[in-house]
C-alpha cells in the first residue's frame, strides 16, 4: 500500500519539456487584425448593404408609383386600375415565376393560409387603398403619408422581440417629425382630409405585411411566393373589379391610362416588390422601413417635376430633417 501511494506521489516519467518558442507578435499582425474583418462579418456587411440599396431602389419606384396613381385617378376607377395593375403583374412575372411556383406547388398548398394573408394585407388592401385616395389628396400627401409606415414596422419588430437601439428609435422619430410638420404646412394641427385617412390605413397595411414578410416559410422560392401572392391577390380584387365594371362602366384605354398601368404593374409590382421581399429578408422590416423614410423626399421631387406641386422653403427644410434622421437611424454602430 505504501508502495502504491510512493509511486503516485513520485512518478518516475518526468514531464516533456516545451520546446516550441512563443509566436513573437509583430506591428503587421495587430494592423492586420484591427483592419481584417473575419469572412462571415464581411459576407454579414455585404448582404446588409445590398439589402438596403434593394429597399431604397423599391422605395423610389414606388415613389413613382403615388404620382402615376393620381395622374390617372380621374380616369381609371380605383378597382379597376388595382386589379389590371396585378394582372399585368402576373404577366410581367410569369416568364421567371411559372416553373418555381409549379415546381413548390405542394409546399406552397401547405403554408396557403399565411401566403393568403400577405396577399390580402400587401396586395389587396394596401393597393386599393392607395387608389382610393389618389381621389381626394395630393401626391405629395400620399407619399408623405405613408411615410408612417415605418413606425408600424418598428412597433411589430419590438413586439416580435427585435432591439432597436436608441440611435435608430432617435432617428425615426426626427424622421417622423418632419414628415407631421410637411403634412401639417410647419404646424403639428394636422386637418386631414378624407384621402389622407385613406392613405393611413395604406400604410397599417403595408406595414403588416411588411412585418408579416420576416416569417414567410424559408422553403418557399422568392419568385414563387412573389407570383402566388399577385395571383392570389387579383383574385380577391376579382368580384369587387366586376362589381365596379357593371356600376361605374370601363375606362378609356389610350396613352393616359396604359402608360401609368404599366408603370405600376411592371415597376411598381414586379420589380419593387421583388426587391422589398428580398430587402426584407437581408435587413429586417425596422431597417427597411427606415430607408422607406426617403420616400416623401422622392414623392415631392417627383411630383414639383410631373405634376407642378409646389414644395416651397418649409417642405425643404422638413426634407432635411428626414434625411438626416434617416442617416441617423440607417448608420451602423463601431
Amino acid at each position: 500500500m505504501n508502495l502504491i501511494t510512493s509511486t503516485a506521489r513520485h512518478p518516475t516519467t518526468a514531464p516533456k519539456a516545451i520546446t516550441t518558442a512563443p509566436k513573437t507578435i509583430t506591428t503587421a499582425d495587430i494592423t492586420t487584425a484591427a483592419t481584417e474583418r473575419p469572412a462571415p462579418a464581411r459576407k454579414l456587411a455585404r448582404g446588409a448593404g445590398l439589402g438596403v440599396l434593394l429597399a431604397l431602389l423599391a422605395t423610389v419606384v414606388w415613389s413613382g408609383s403615388f404620382v402615376a396613381t393620381r395622374d390617372m385617378a380621374d380616369s381609371v376607377p380605383p378597382i379597376q386600375a388595382v386589379f389590371w395593375r396585378w394582372i399585368i403583374a402576373l404577366v410581367a412575372v410569369a416568364p421567371f415565376a411559372a416553373r418555381p411556383f409549379l415546381r413548390q406547388w405542394r409546399t406552397i398548398r401547405r403554408h396557403l393560409g399565411f401566403v393568403a394573408l400577405a396577399s390580402l394585407f400587401g396586395v389587396a388592401l394596401y393597393n386599393t387603398l392607395v387608389h382610393q385616395a389618389g381621389l381626394t389628396t395630393s401626391a405629395s400627401n400620399m407619399g408623405m403619408i405613408m411615410a408612417a409606415s415605418p413606425v408600424i414596422m418598428a412597433v411589430y419588430a419590438r413586439l416580435g422581440g427585435e432591439r432597436l437601439g436608441a440611435r435608430r428609435v432617435l432617428g425615426m422619430l426626427a424622421a417622423a417629425l418632419g414628415v407631421l410638420l410637411l403634412v401639417g404646412k410647419g404646424s403639428l394641427a394636422v386637418d386631414f382630409a378624407a384621402g389622407d385617412l385613406w392613405m393611413f390605413a395604406a400604410a397599417l397595411s403595408f406595414a403588416s405585411y411588411s412585418a408579416l414578410l420576416k416569417r414567410k416559410p424559408a422553403e418557399i422560392d422568392g419568385l414563387a411566393f412573389l407570383f402566388t401572392t399577385f395571383l392570389l391577390g387579383a383574385l380577391m380584387l376579382a368580384p369587387a373589379y366586376a362589381v365596379s365594371l357593371a356600376v361605374q362602366g370601363g375606362f378609356t384605354v389610350g396613352a393616359a391610362t396604359v402608360g401609368p398601368l404599366l408603370y405600376v404593374g411592371v415597376l411598381s409590382s414586379a420589380v419593387a416588390f421583388f426587391a422589398w421581399n428580398k430587402a426584407i429578408a437581408l435587413i429586417g422590416a425596422a431597417r427597411a422601413g427606415v430607408v422607406y423614410y426617403l420616400q416623401p423626399v422622392c414623392v415631392a421631387l417627383l411630383s414639383y417635376a410631373l405634376l407642378g406641386e409646389r414644395l416651397g422653403v418649409l417642405g425643404a427644410a422638413c426634407m432635411a430633417l428626414i434625411l438626416g434622421g434617416v442617416a441617423l437611424a440607417s448608420a451602423r454602430g463601431r
